[in-house]
């Protein structure tokens, strides 16, 4: 029930397994039946709005044997596959939405000028003597990711670059810092707050 109400929320969601290779700026994709740009965005790891500009479409609507452009992509995939192990540990035990949503708020400080513009150095990024990521500091990103983690970090490379621009996420009850509690809530998934 979560999952369909983040569904209903930001975007329609489906599965797709990493793959390992990186896809060159020009690659021409064929569009299958049935298949969205949603499900382009998530096998090729761009977003639906760079699948959009790229091909000057205005829609969301794409046809079977139509031809799409597919933009370069700037995640490797060995970023993806950091994201899932950070994903993995900040929200293990968490809904599938809230993983969604730890890899936004990661993509979104890579698109930010606040932060460092690599996925890598978001995560490994040190700021007045902290870690950004517990996880990196206490050694559970060098667990292997779940299946679940994976996916959730195609469906937010697909939707990257819309949403509320959340940029922190923390847990009310062990959070210790008043700073991140002072940041404007923007969502709440599970025990997660998302502030901006």
């Amino acid at each position: 029930m979560i999952k369909k109400s983040f569904i209903i929320g930001i975007a329609a969601l489906s599965f797709v397994t990493f793959s390992s290779q990186t896809f060159a700026a020009g690659e021409v994709h064929t569009v299958e039946k049935g298949e969205s740009l949603w499900e382009i965005g998530k096998e090729k790891s761009v977003s639906v709005i760079q699948l959009k500009k790229e091909n000057d479409l205005k829609s969301n609507e794409i046809y079977q044997g139509q031809s799409i452009v597919i933009p370069a992509s700037d995640v490797t995939a060995e970023d993806r596959e950091l994201l899932a192990k950070l994903v993995h540990a900040e929200a293990k035990g968490e809904p599938y939405a809230g993983k969604v949503a730890v890899a936004t708020v990661v993509l979104n400080r890579v698109d930010s000028s606040e932060f460092p513009d690599s996925i890598k150095n978001v995560i490994y990024q040190v700021s007045n003597g902290h870690y950004a990521f517990s996880p990196v500091q206490n050694g559970q990103i060098n667990q292997a990711p779940s299946q679940e983690s994976r996916d959730a970090v195609d469906e937010a490379l697909a939707f990257r670059g819309q949403g509320k621009g959340s940029l922190f996420f923390y847990n009310p009850v062990t959070s210790t810092s008043d700073w991140i509690t002072s940041r404007e809530t923007l969502l709440t998934i599970g025990k997660h707050r998302f502030a901006k």
